[in-house]
């Protein structure tokens, strides 16, 4: 089920039995595998894909450009693996590449 507020890419992939809550918002190359939960006030973002059976707690911002200054726009990715929790405010960026 997804909240009509939510703000759904047409080209995300959204699994079986997701849950997608209120003002959420999924970006276009993110991948949610079945029967995870997103609850309000969530972004996921970025290239990032999730396995089944996570949760994420409301103000998780994931799969964000990374804080690093020598981050210069290389295509790097967030993969997650299943039955995970990720608790209120918790924030995971892409990586960077190093030599």
């Amino acid at each position: 089920m997804i909240h009509p507020t939510a703000v759904v890419s047409d080209e995300a992939k959204v699994g079986n039995n997701v849950q997608v809550g209120a003002y959420s918002v999924i970006g276009p190359q993110v991948e949610i595998g079945d029967n995870s939960i997103i609850h309000p006030h969530v972004v996921l973002d970025g290239n990032l894909k999730i396995g089944k059976d996570n949760t994420f707690f409301q103000f998780c911002s994931i799969g964000a450009p990374p804080q690093d200054l020598s981050y210069k726009g290389e295509d790097t990715k967030v993969i997650i693996g299943d039955n995970n929790v990720f608790r209120e405010y918790v924030s995971i960026h892409r990586g960077t590449t190093k030599e």
